[in-house]
């Protein structure tokens, strides 16, 4: 969001709770589901509660995705997994704009609450935006904008909400649903993967699909309310406020990670073939395993230094392992080190050949990268069945 999206947030918040703090008799709720955009973090869209309160000629959004770029050290705070989100407090006129500047759609649908939910509802926001808790810890699988609308309507309906029946088809994974997402980005997907963990790879119930705004309108669209054995949609159909198409991304697949990693594993097999000078092979040797130690280091942090659960656990540092470190350091000082360059190759091939059976899924652009470590590696550990092995 944008800066005076947050200020105007913060100062409308100083004075809110205490207006909401009694609906009135015609106080009406909605779901807004807002389509994707193009930048990294809205490529997923967006979800928000709006609010209209006729008697007092109120009409506003609350907004649970509000974050601050100029917040201190916010890239590490984002890394380490500890970026606080904001509730924001917008009239629909300001929402809307910034939605209508990005072109992005925004459907509304009416929440077909009682008045005892929707007490239950305001009160549970208010409660929201006192100073202690209108902030929170982000969690993208289980605690973002779109399950925190969630859980709520959850506590103001109760044992009344009701979900469909249990799918008896394949249940996506977390990695799967934000893939769809991702596809068209070819490689924010490739860095994505590298970086999720294995926890990505778990089965996404219906109810925990709804951390994607335009999965929970579709979940919500199905659910029910019983109100005296009658079974009542939870939301009305959508009405569209904003009209705008989906971004269209063009898809360029000469540029790919799947190609572009190729490639480079041709130049490299060339190379490995043709270099005969020590000096330039020692030169392409320790500025292939800088790039390897760059990404080894990254998935230590993300392992075991990070807040981000779904970092953790991930099954990349069998072959992006620390090392590959020690094997860099060892190019650097001139020596010789060949047993490690030869444990590394052992790893690396045990992983390309059981990549297919451990419970994480792996890019298909990984390959490429994963033979580029095995030459390298095998020709440093000296193995006298390799044609490329140094002298």
């Amino acid at each position: 969001m944008k800066k005076i999206l947050f200020v105007s947030s913060f100062l409308l918040m100083l004075y809110l709770p205490g207006v909401f703090s009694q609906p009135a008799s015609d106080t009406v709720v909605y779901l807004l589901t807002c389509g994707p955009g193009t930048e990294t973090y809205s490529i997923y869209g967006h979800s928000a509660i709006r609010i209209v309160i006729p008697e007092k000629n109120s009409d506003m959004v609350y907004n649970w995705g509000v974050f601050y770029f100029d917040s201190p050290n916010f890239a590490w705070k984002f890394a380490k997994g500890r970026l606080d989100y904001w509730l924001g407090v917008v009239s629909l006129q300001n929402f809307l704009q910034d939605y209508s500047d990005e072109q992005r759609f925004v459907y509304s649908q009416r929440i077909n609450l009682d008045a005892s939910e929707t007490k239950q509802l305001i009160a549970l926001i208010n409660d929201n935006l006192k100073p202690e808790n209108v902030k929170y810890r982000y969690d993208f699988f289980y605690d973002d904008c779109s399950t925190r609308i969630r859980d709520l309507l959850e506590k103001s309906i109760g044992k009344k909400l009701l979900y469909p029946p249990a799918e008896t088809g394949e249940v996506p994974t977390f990695r799967k649903m934000v893939g769809k997402y991702q596809n068209p980005y070819h490689w924010l997907k490739f860095g994505v993967d590298l970086i999720m963990g294995s926890s990505g790879d778990k089965k996404a119930s219906f109810r925990d699909r709804m951390f994607l705004p335009l999965d929970m309108q579709n979940g919500l669209s199905e659910t029910v309310v019983n109100r005296n054995g009658k079974m009542i949609p939870l939301l009305q159909n959508p009405v569209v406020i904003l009209d705008y198409d989906p971004p269209v991304i063009k898809k360029n697949f000469l540029t790919s990670p799947e190609v572009v990693f190729t490639i480079l594993l041709i130049i490299v097999l060339i190379l490995s073939a043709l270099l005969k000078s020590k000096k330039i092979i020692n030169l392409v040797d320790i500025f292939v395993f800088s790039v390897f130690s760059i990404l080894a280091l990254l998935m230590i942090f993300f392992n075991f230094f990070t807040n981000h659960q779904q970092m953790k656990w991930n099954l990349n540092i069998i072959w992006l392992n620390p090392i590959i470190i020690l094997c860099l350091v060892i190019l650097i000082l001139k020596k010789t080190g060949s047993i490690w360059f030869r444990i590394l190759f052992y790893i690396t091939i045990s992983f390309l050949v059981l990549h297919f059976f451990l419970p994480q899924e792996f890019n298909i652009a990984f390959i490429p990268l994963v033979v580029i470590l095995l030459i390298r590696s095998s020709v440093r550990a000296g193995f006298d069945w390799n044609p490329l092995t140094l002298k």
